[in-house]
C-alpha cells in the first residue's frame, strides 16, 4: 500500500515538518504506552516470571500487528473525521452496535478495576494504604479529564510516557545474558517454544494486553478529536509508528527483567507488585522502587484513559455528544458514563474480597479473545472504497492483520476446548 498525498511530508526534514510532527504528536504514542498498564505490566512479568525468555518471540511479530492495527484507525480518523464506533454504527447498524459496546463495556470494567488494584499494589510498596492511595487517585483522575481540557490532558500524559523509562533500567540492572535474550527474541529454536495450556493462555494475555480491543477505539476518537486530517497524516502516521514501538520496548524489558531474576531464582509470583518485592532479594531495592515508580505511573496513566476510551465509544456508538474539550451540560452521557466507571472501578478495589489477581489477569486475556471480533469490523470498513477511497489498505496491511485475526482466534479456541476437554493441547502436540 503507498500514500502518495500523504508520504511527501516526510521524505525531507526542515523546521517546518519538525514542528508540523511535534504538533500532531499525541495519539499514537500515548494510546500504544497507557496499554503497558496494571493488567499488561502484571502479564509481562507472569510471562517472564513462569516462562523465562520462551516467549521473547512473540515480541517481534506482536509488534508488526500492533502498528499496522493502530495505523489502520488512526488512517481511518484522519480520513472519515469519524471515530470507529460511528462507523461500526453506520456500517452495520444499531443493534450489531449495541453488543459490540456492551461487550467492551464489560471488558473494559475489568481493565480499569485492574488499574486501581495497581494503584493500591503499588502505594503499598512505599507503606501507603489503598484506602488512601484509590480514592486520591479517583479523585485526581476525575478532575484531570471533567476540568481539564483536551489539550492539558494531552501534555499530562505525555510526560506520563517519559516514566516507562524505569523498566529498560530495571531490565539491566538484572544484568541479564543478553546474547541469550537477543537469540530467545530472533532466532528462537523450536525446542525453546513452549506449548502448554498455561502457556497458550498467556500467549492470548500477551496478544491482548499489547493489542487491547479497547486501543482502536481511543487511538481512532484521539485523531477525530485532535483534528488531523488525510492531508496531514503522514505525521500522525509516524506518531502511531514510534508510540507502538515505545510500548513493545517497554514490554520486552519487563519479560526480560523477570526472566533473568525471579524465573531463574523459581520464585512464585501473581502480580507486577510481587514482581517488584522479588526483586529486592535478587538485585536490590534499586530495582524494586523503579519497578514500583513505573507500575504506580502506568496504572494511574491508564486509569485515565482506559475510562476514557469507554466513555468515548459508548457516546459514539449511540450518536452522544462526547469530548473532553465539552462540560456536563454539553455532553452529560460522556462525563456521566466516565464518572460511574471510575466510582465503580476504585469502590471495587475498597472491596476487601474482590479477587483482584484473577480480575487483573483474565481481563488481558478477555482483551485476546475479543480483539479478533473488532479486527473484523475494522477490516470491512478499511476496505471500504466508499469510505476510504484511495486509502484503503494494501495486500500487506490486510495479509498482517487477517492473519492476527486467524492466530488469535485458533489460540482461543484451542484455549477453550482444553478448559472443556483437559488434556486436549497435550494431545494436539503428540504428548
Amino acid at each position: 500500500m503507498t500514500f502518495p498525498k500523504i508520504a511527501a511530508p516526510l521524505r525531507k526534514l526542515n523546521r517546518r515538518n519538525l514542528l508540523m510532527f511535534l504538533a500532531l504528536l499525541g495519539p499514537g504514542i500515548i494510546t500504544a504506552n497507557v496499554d503497558n498498564d496494571a493488567g499488561g505490566i502484571t502479564t509481562y512479568s507472569l510471562a517472564g516470571a513462569q516462562f523465562g525468555l520462551s516467549l521473547l518471540w512473540m515480541m517481534l511479530p506482536t509488534t508488526i500487528a500492533l502498528v499496522v492495527v493502530q495505523e489502520m484507525c488512526a488512517r481511518m480518523g484522519a480520513v472519515t473525521g469519524k471515530g470507529l464506533s460511528d462507523l461500526i454504527r453506520e456500517k452495520f447498524g444499531v443493534k450489531i452496535t449495541f453488543y459490540v459496546m456492551i461487550a467492551l463495556l464489560l471488558t473494559n470494567l475489568g481493565n480499569t478495576v485492574s488499574e486501581f488494584a495497581g494503584i493500591a499494589a503499588s502505594m503499598e510498596l512505599f507503606g501507603i494504604s489503598k484506602y488512601i492511595s484509590v480514592p486520591l487517585a479517583a479523585v485526581a483522575v476525575w478532575l484531570l479529564i471533567v476540568k481539564g481540557s483536551y489539550r492539558i490532558v494531552e501534555k499530562v500524559f505525555l510526560v506520563a510516557c517519559l516514566v516507562y523509562v524505569a523498566y529498560p533500567v530495571a531490565a539491566f540492572v538484572s544484568g541479564p545474558d543478553w546474547a541469550e535474550v537477543l537469540r530467545a527474541t530472533f532466532a528462537p529454536r523450536p525446542s525453546d517454544v513452549i506449548v502448554t495450556p498455561e502457556s497458550v493462555t498467556m500467549m492470548i494475555g500477551v496478544i491482548g494486553t499489547t493489542i487491547a480491543p479497547w486501543m482502536q477505539f481511543y487511538q481512532q476518537a484521539s485523531v477525530v478529536e485532535k483534528g488531523i486530517t488525510k492531508e496531514n497524516y503522514a505525521f500522525s502516521r509516524l506518531d502511531v509508528f514510534v508510540g507502538c514501538v515505545m510500548a513493545i520496548v517497554v514490554a520486552f524489558f519487563i519479560v526480560v527483567a523477570c526472566a533473568a531474576t525471579i524465573f531463574k531464582a523459581g520464585i512464585k509470583i501473581d502480580t507486577a507488585a510481587d514482581a517488584a518485592m522479588a526483586l529486592t532479594p535478587l538485585v536490590g531495592e534499586y530495582a524494586t522502587g523503579l519497578f514500583a515508580v513505573g507500575l504506580f505511573n502506568a496504572t494511574l496513566f491508564a486509569a485515565c484513559v482506559l475510562p476514557l476510551s469507554t466513555a468515548y465509544y459508548i457516546c459514539e456508538g449511540m450518536g452522544w455528544e462526547l469530548g473532553v474539550d465539552k462540560d456536563f451540560r454539553e455532553a452529560p452521557q460522556f462525563f456521566w458514563l466516565f464518572t460511574l466507571i471510575i466510582i465503580g472501578s476504585a469502590g471495587a478495589i475498597l472491596w476487601p474480597e474482590a479477587p483482584l489477581i484473577a480480575i487483573m489477569y483474565i481481563s488481558q486475556v478477555v482483551n485476546g479473545a475479543m480483539l479478533p471480533f473488532v479486527l473484523i469490523f475494522m477490516l470491512r470498513l478499511i476496505n471500504d472504497k466508499r469510505l476510504m477511497g484511495d486509502f484503503v489498505n494494501g495486500p500487506v496491511f490486510n495479509a498482517v492483520a487477517w492473519g492476527t485475526v486467524v492466530i488469535v482466534m485458533g489460540l482461543t479456541v484451542i484455549m477453550t476446548v482444553d478448559i472443556v476437554h483437559p488434556g486436549f493441547i497435550a494431545l494436539l502436540m503428540g504428548r
